[in-house]
């Protein structure tokens, strides 16, 4: 199957040819997806695995799989909360009106704040709310100096936009942009949530029986990312192809052997941390290493192996996860999703809701 690359000539024409019920089911597949990665990665954040609890993982997800098991909802962290709030702000507000995103993002937070929020997050929260949302941009901009945070808050709920804007690359990355800018203004912070956009729109345009060609999507991703690293101001960082060179280094992880010591190797590489410089490429890795089988991950099911792979990789577990489930669910949809997995996920109905919502706001019928 031949990638297109987004915002070329070809995408509107492509875009048309999906099957109206295959691009709905998408919507759902990246959504649930996402909540997925959250709430199954949660119960291992922070953590180092080791290879007794990869064995531990693997009997888990097995028995999550059993329609007969009966285990508490795995509750999603602030992931799917401000992805919920991301995806309702596209369904309110055709013209984007940011002031009424961050609005929705701080009314959801005070609502639940045990979402497992950062604390950095948490203070943008509060400027706004107590600046009665004056200068949007303002709080975020302030933060660790005026360099702003370089964390993959952004990247993790960016899902909804690349659904929204499938077929406008233009308007999506604006769009995903000033969205993560409400709380990201670090440079990292912003080109990792753009790429983790695109590769979720990326992985929507192709369809899920074909089998992706790693080598056009990689090349794709890297066209587009270096547009934006081309224009993007790294000046403080000195890094100006930094994800350029993070999606070269996922490239050729993807081409070694499995050996005992790769998994320290693309943790050390790629990273598995809370900065979207150490973990969208992650993310990405893990979609796409999961198109094969991979070594004790023992299931058949792709999304299952994105998500679970991505757990055994131990950091930031739930984004990580969250990140790559929306990838694989973009391309695969909810039909290969594992319903008994993912009826352990809190609000599942819900999000399909919030998907199908989304799939109308964007003018599909």
């Amino acid at each position: 199957m031949t990638v297109i690359c987004l915002g070329s000539k070809k995408e509107r024409s492509f875009s048309r040819k999906m099957d109206p019920n295959i691009m709905k089911s998408k919507f759902r597949g990246c959504l649930l997806g996402s909540l997925m990665g959250d709430c199954l990665g949660a119960p291992y954040e922070g953590n180092e695995i080791s290879s007794g609890d990869k064995i531990i993982i693997q009997r888990y997800f097995d028995k999550m799989e059993e329609p007969e098991f009966k285990g508490p909802f795995k509750k999603y962290t602030d992931d799917t909360a401000m992805m919920k709030s991301m995806a309702k702000f596209l369904i309110d507000k055709p013209e984007p009106d940011f002031t009424y995103l961050a609005k929705l993002f701080v009314t959801e937070y005070f609502k639940e704040p045990r979402r497992g929020y950062g604390q950095s997050v948490v203070a943008v929260f509060e400027k706004l709310r107590n600046s009665k949302y004056t200068n949007i941009y303002q709080p975020a901009n302030e933060q660790f100096d005026g360099s702003g945070s370089y964390g993959n808050g952004g990247a993790m709920r960016i899902a909804p936009v690349a659904l929204y804007y499938s077929s406008d690359y233009n308007n999506m990355i604006n769009v995903a942009r000033d969205a993560t800018r409400i709380t990201h203004s670090n440079i990292f912070g912003i080109n990792g949530a753009l790429l983790q956009c695109i590769a979720v729109q990326q992985a929507l345009h192709i369809n899920p029986s074909s089998k992706i060609n790693i080598k056009e999507f990689c090349s794709c991703l890297l066209e587009k990312i270096k547009l934006i690293e081309d224009n993007s101001d790294d000046s403080e960082f000195n890094m100006p192809e930094a994800y350029q060179e993070k999606l070269k280094k996922v490239e050729l992880l993807l081409e070694k052997e499995y050996n005992d010591d790769l998994e320290d190797e693309i943790i050390y590489t790629l990273g598995n941390g809370i900065g979207a410089y150490d973990s969208v490429g992650t993310a990405i890795f893990c979609f796409l290493k999961a198109q094969s089988c991979i070594p004790k991950i023992e299931t058949d099911n792709i999304i299952r192996r994105t998500i679970q792979y991505a757990v055994t990789l131990g950091g930031d577990t739930d984004t990580i996860a969250c990140m790559a489930g929306a990838i694989a669910g973009a391309y695969l949809g909810e039909e290969a999703i594992n319903k008994a997995l993912l009826s352990h996920c809190e609000k599942y109905d819900e999000i399909i809701s919030l998907a199908d919502n989304l799939y109308q706001a964007a003018g599909n019928t």
